[in-house]
């Protein structure tokens, strides 16, 4: 399966490699002159042409940047034969309600995080981001290896296939940021009846913890800080979280990303159409996908240095978040994961699976690299 998914990758990046350098925001669907002017003389039929609505706007820089290069590359690779037309937020879907459109068909594609999809499954933040869960590079392990059993990519698109959406994973970062904040948090009393916007299980933990949750979309977080319908407010990572304008209001930035130590997004797929792809096709996407998931988490990383280390100019303090307030939001993490795998049975599956695979891969990781405080 994966030698010919390599060979196909190894083709796809390298054709993606030479026609694309640099990247800029565009209408839905359109490429560079260069782009189309090579496509024009490809003399490929156009087969594939999707709409794809998106869970976070084009323009935002890192979260908004990897569905864009996804999208290129992918009309590059295929020279025009498969084009997805890309759309920001509430110009086909509502951010929160990508999957259901392309459950009921409303459009072919979509690209999200599926934590939004945790009112209908319960099961989906677990592919999104677990509190306290794996390193991305390790969820990149568990996706496509699994716990010696089952690989993470074949439970979601069990799970999703009851759904008729068909998952392929399509990008990643490092860990968010713990959230904006307009004070200082000295304990954990400090989060109660504190208002803040918070997704996916780590709004559940705040929850527990006393926060007030409030669930935004990237478009409506900025205003709802400003006139202090919110306290506090987590996004992404910060160089987004700056482009969103933050940092102007809430002056007190923590770490470390405990609720998402990796965010995956997904591309989703309406499961008839992908089933009525030809193979060499539904392995062309898979593996863009799979390019976009190694250059989502590289950016993700080259992104955020110049960012943190401005902070002092504009007047930002970033923290670390106290060991007593770490175990407290551990604490509350366990309690609610436990409480959620009580409750669903999926849920169960994939949370025992996560767990199984970052037991094994906790030992590795200690001997094999450098301590945090290792100067």
């Amino acid at each position: 399966m994966f030698s010919t998914r390599a060979t196909i990758l190894l083709g796809a990046v390298a054709f993606v490699a030479g026609a694309v350098v640099t990247l800029a925001i565009r209408p839905p669907g359109s490429a560079s002159p260069q782009v189309e002017a090579a496509l024009s003389e490809s003399g490929v039929a156009e087969r594939i042409r999707w709409r794809v609505p998106l869970s976070a706007p084009r323009n935002l820089p890192g979260s908004g940047e990897t569905p864009v290069w996804m999208a290129e590359a992918m009309l590059d690779a295929t020279g025009g034969g498969i084009r997805f037309d890309l759309y920001d937020p509430g110009e086909l879907a509502p951010a929160f309600a990508i999957g259901d459109a392309v459950r009921d068909r409303k459009v072919q594609a979509g690209y999200t995080w599926l934590g939004y999809d945790q009112g209908k499954i319960p099961s989906s933040p677990l592919f999104g981001a677990t509190p306290f869960g794996l390193d991305p590079w390790a969820y990149i392990g568990w996706w496509f290896f699994g716990d010696g059993e089952t690989t993470g990519q074949q439970l979601a698109e069990a799970i999703y296939a009851g759904h008729n959406t068909m998952p392929v994973f399509c990008g990643i970062s490092g860990p968010e940021t713990a959230g904006w904040f307009r004070e200082p948090l000295t304990s954990s009393d400090d989060l109660n009846g504190l208002k803040i916007r918070f997704a996916g299980l780590g709004g559940r933990v705040m929850e527990r913890v006393g926060a007030s949750i409030t669930m935004l979309p990237a478009g409506e977080i900025f205003q709802a800080l400003e006139t202090g319908v919110i306290d506090a407010t987590e996004f992404a990572q910060p160089i987004t979280d700056q482009a969103l304008g933050f940092n102007r209001i809430a002056k007190y930035n923590y770490f470390p990303g405990w609720h998402q130590p990796f965010s995956a997004t997904h591309l989703i797929v309406n499961l008839e159409l992908w089933n009525d792809l030809a193979d060499v096709d539904q392995e062309l996407i898979r593996s863009v996908c799979m390019a976009s998931v190694a250059r989502s988490l590289g950016l993700s990383e080259y992104l955020q240095g110049p960012v943190v280390a401005s902070f002092d100019d504009i007047g930002v303090t970033a923290s670390y978040m106290s060991d007593d307030l770490l175990q407290t939001l551990k604490e509350a993490a366990i309690a609610v994961l436990d409480e959620e795998a009580a409750k669903d049975a999926d849920f169960k599956t994939v949370l025992d699976s996560q767990r199984a695979f970052q037991a094994l891969n906790r030992e590795w990781r200690r001997l094999a690299y450098l301590p945090k405080d290792f100067k």
